[in-house]
């Protein structure tokens, strides 16, 4: 798996991640939501650099111009309901790509640290032959890309596999590399260093699917 970290550098991408982590600043649900969209709308321009082009010749009013266009059939697939914010602003750069969506939740018996990742939901597009994009906003434990990874397959194999994330731990990568085809490619605003017991990312941001449309029963 190739790892396109992009908190290594510096860029206007750090300011929404700064926001998104900031305490003050995730009390508007709103910016929250808008920032986790831009960071889906940086990624995506990053993320095209990678695909494949064919040259068209386009008609203006004053001749013709032949430019280099992407002509990969992109599925873009999120997680459910965190992931919603950053599909959109997937959507708003790649405006021609089909979509899926998969509800994937943790399951926390009692008090203990360990959970399961139950999958419920799911609906997706033909797979075979085209370029899947997974969103997913958290990447802590990698439990869940693995179930969505595993649920996908019998709508066919995609050619590749790319990953989109906001905030990784370097334990859900470590695992992700383990599972996803070794092509993979994953496009990422920061990585932290550790996961509480319960698989929460630390520093991270807290429970993204509550800050962005409020906490759940």
């Amino acid at each position: 798996m190739t790892v396109h970290h992009f908190g290594e550098g510096n860029s206007l991408l750090n300011q929404f991640v700064a926001e998104i982590r900031d305490t003050d600043i995730q009390k508007d649900a709103m910016r929250f939501r808008r920032n986790i969209e831009r960071i889906g709308e940086i990624l995506s321009y990053e993320m095209s650099k990678s695909l494949n082009y064919q040259d068209k010749v386009i008609q203006t009013p004053f001749g013709a111009k032949e430019m280099a266009l992407p002509k990969d059939k992109l599925v873009l697939c999120s997680v459910l309901r965190a992931g919603l914010p950053l599909h959109q602003g997937m959507l708003n750069y790649f405006d021609g790509a089909e979509n899926a969506f998969i509800s994937a939740y943790r399951h926390h018996r009692g008090d203990e640290g360990a959970f399961e990742v139950i999958v419920k939901y799911f609906a997706a597009p033909a797979l075979e032959g085209k370029t899947l994009v997974l969103t997913d906003p958290m990447l802590a434990t990698g439990k869940t890309l693995e179930n969505v990874l595993n649920a996908l397959k019998e709508h066919g194999s995609p050619k590749q596999i790319h990953i989109i994330s906001v905030i990784g731990s370097q334990t859900g990568i470590s695992h992700i590399k383990k599972v996803f085809p070794e092509n993979t490619h994953l496009w990422i605003a920061a990585i932290d260093p550790e996961l509480t017991n319960k698989g929460y990312i630390i520093p991270g941001i807290g429970d993204a699917g509550d800050l962005a449309f409020g906490e759940k029963l």
